[in-house]
């Protein structure tokens, strides 16, 4: 099995959509969430992202702590998070306001 390096963050419909590999991992979102537009910071789990809301003009900045969901859903967190060095959003074209 090859291992992933690079996972995917995105939104559909009330879920943030995680994906790395075969893997993908949908939590709830909040539900004003419209989507993501940065992923700022990635830390072994641990997601620091720029979202856009539908209650502000402005984008604000959201953290996720995928370690809790992971280990909820019986994964062995640390060696899931251990190979992923980056994060990028499904969409890059929401980068930097371009939407």
């Amino acid at each position: 099995m090859t291992v992933a390096s690079e996972a995917v963050l995105s939104n559909e419909k009330n879920f943030t959509v995680f994906q790395v590999g075969r893997h993908i991992i949908r939590f709830k979102a909040p539900y004003s969430l419209e989507y993501y537009t940065k992923v700022k910071e990635w830390d072994h789990g641990y997601l620091v992202v720029m979202a856009k809301y539908t209650h502000n003009d402005k984008e604000e900045e959201e953290y996720i702590d995928l370690v809790p969901i992971l280990e909820n859903l019986y994964f062995d967190s640390k060696a899931f998070l251990a190979p992923i060095k980056k994060v990028r959003l499904a969409d890059d074209r929401c980068e930097e306001g371009s939407r």
